[in-house]
């Protein structure tokens, strides 16, 4: 962590951040939706619905793209980078159309969530979604 802004600057982890921690308190969607594909470079598409408290990642927000139709949950969790302590990780993260993500969910960076996948509340992502799968718990395991 140490090394941040080396790799990032410092003047876009703070808009970032402000965007990111004013937008999860709108309650519109339409408005929520066009600020973070405007300021953020967010591909959202049509119709979807991103709940309060929702948190994307700081660092690149623009390598989250979310499908038509589709229902992020409570005080979900979407992140495209991780550090660690000999490795740093960035991965885009593409989430589906007609997809459903439960509350309080965790996203990892450089998972696909395919069409019409259904996230139980309080999942871990960490690996792909096939599309029209039903995945719970931390592990991740497919119920259906």
């Amino acid at each position: 962590m140490w090394q941040m802004y080396h790799t990032i600057s410092f003047w876009k982890v703070l808009w970032n951040t402000l965007i990111c921690w004013g937008v999860r308190y709108l309650p519109f969607f339409r408005l929520k939706n066009s600020v973070y594909r405007r300021c953020l470079g967010m591909k959202i598409g049509s119709k979807t619905a991103i709940a309060f408290f929702v948190m994307m990642d700081l660092l690149y927000p623009e390598k989250i793209r979310i499908g038509n139709n589709t229902i992020i949950g409570y005080n979900t969790t979407i992140l495209t980078h991780e550090y660690l302590i000999n490795e740093y990780r960035i991965g885009e993260v593409q989430i589906g159309d007609n997809v459903m993500i439960g509350a309080n969910t965790t996203i990892l960076p450089g998972v696909v969530i395919g069409d019409g996948a259904v996230v139980g509340a309080g999942t871990v992502v960490s690996k792909n979604i096939e599309p029209h799968t039903f995945v719970a718990g931390n592990p991740m395991r497919v119920v259906k």
